[in-house]
């Protein structure tokens, strides 16, 4: 859809060509054969048919055409948009809008009890004030105020009883599943807790679907992680350990990627899982620079960053798939003003050596220096040191072995109290 006035629109907006060829692929992900499109400037939308009359005529006559019986809509509709569509286009013909062809796609794809039950209470919230176009054939029986009119003594209770019954139901259950989730958040909270006892940092890889996130952690790290060539191949968060340059440890997270017009009710079904994100110790943002619209998918990415609270880390912008450009410096103009970009290819592993080292390099900015002697049998925090500082040199001594180090001011702290112990 096409707002009037608003044309190229200044405020990170896609064109409508470009949104409605992300809107196909989405459905050809979901498994729906695209058979055309249509679009309408509007000045706001139709209170009936979000679309005017004359354009919902001319919908008539194309599904006609080409027996299609899935309309698919660019923008969220209301529960009367839907109703009153699919009473124009008659039986048979489903109307869904950008969100329900998203959770669509998020059900099929989720592997992990965890990412089901999130995907369940997102399908759950949006569909329930929706539930009234599952009950149309009792208001059609009911004759009465069921259907609009008076009367239909005997019909019209038990059609208003049945529709306040699903909707106990389907509450019940989102409070069951919320309570559910809330066990995974803190299950979730504890193992971050766990974490940084231990030290070890937390990159977060994010990006807008289908910009190579998996492919990267797999390269990084031998993940195995599943790639396709489709929007949310993957949806559960994958965590592994990599090393950098250095040989310091750290854990690499792939999440849920982000898109256009993010639906809400994914956003705040995901919390558990975006909060890895905004627990972080640093953002890995991952851009196809050959994309068309790269800058506004890095606009739609920073924006639902902003939103789940995730603003303000330090981030190193990977700028992935050059080894397609012809030109790497024109499309590099396109995005110059990101933070600490990187060229590199997933997935024939050009720059990968140059990433690591400039997300070590921010890292190491929290590290703080320590010089301390430790007992020869005390191997494990050599190893520890090893894995979550950068060891600047280490000789023998009579006491034991002299390590000159950056660790990060946790260990730092730890080190100092054995030091203070065994003086």
């Amino acid at each position: 859809m096409e707002w009037k006035g608003i044309g190229d629109p200044p405020d990170g907006s896609w064109p409508v060509e470009a949104s409605l060829e992300e809107l196909a692929q989405l459905a050809r992900t979901a498994g729906l054969e695209v058979v055309g499109q249509i679009a309408q400037k509007l000045e706001r939308p139709n209170p009936a048919t979000f679309i005017g009359p004359g354009k919902v005529e001319e919908l008539i006559e194309r599904v006609t055409e080409t027996a299609a019986n899935v309309v698919v809509f660019d923008e969220e509709l209301s529960p009367r948009h839907q109703r009153e569509l699919e009473k124009a286009l008659g039986d048979g013909v489903k109307v869904l809008d950008r969100t329900a062809l998203i959770l669509d796609i998020f059900a099929q794809h989720a592997q992990t009890r965890e990412g089901a039950l999130q995907v369940e209470l997102a399908q759950y919230e949006y569909r329930l004030p929706r539930l009234t176009r599952a009950w149309t054939h009792l208001a059609r029986q009911a004759g009465g105020r069921a259907g609009g009119a008076t009367g239909g003594v005997g019909v019209r209770g038990p059609g208003e009883t049945q529709l306040e019954t699903d909707r106990r139901v389907i509450r019940r259950r989102i409070a069951h599943l919320k309570d559910e989730l809330e066990k995974v958040r803190a299950h979730r909270s504890r193992y971050r807790a766990r974490r940084r006892r231990e030290g070890i940092p937390v990159v977060s890889i994010v990006g807008y679907t289908n910009a190579g996130k998996s492919t990267l952690l797999n390269a990084l790290s031998d993940a195995g992680v599943l790639v396709e060539d489709k929007l949310f191949a993957t949806l559960d968060p994958t965590t592994r350990r990599v090393r950098l340059p250095s040989g310091r440890v750290v854990l690499f997270t792939d999440t849920v990627g982000f898109i256009q017009k993010l639906p809400t009710h994914l956003v705040a079904a995901f919390r558990a899982t975006l909060e890895e994100v905004t627990e972080s110790d640093l953002l890995l943002h991952v851009l196809d620079i050959t994309h068309p619209q790269a800058r506004r998918q890095a606009e739609a990415v920073l924006e639902t960053l902003e939103t789940i609270g995730a603003v303000g880390k330090p981030m190193v912008t990977a700028l992935n798939k050059v080894d397609r450009l012809a030109d790497p410096a024109g499309a590099f103009s396109l995005v110059e003003d990101l933070p600490n970009p990187v060229f590199i290819s997933a997935l024939r592993g050009d720059g990968l050596s140059d990433l690591l080292q400039k997300v070590e390099d921010i890292l190491e900015r929290d590290l703080v220096p320590v010089r301390v002697i430790l007992p020869f049998d005390r191997s494990d925090l050599v190893q520890m040191i090893r894995d979550q500082g950068v060891i600047e040199s280490q000789e023998p001594t009579a006491r034991g072995m002299r390590i000159a180090a950056m660790v990060p001011p946790r260990l730092a702290g730890l080190l100092g109290e054995l030091a203070a112990s065994s003086g």
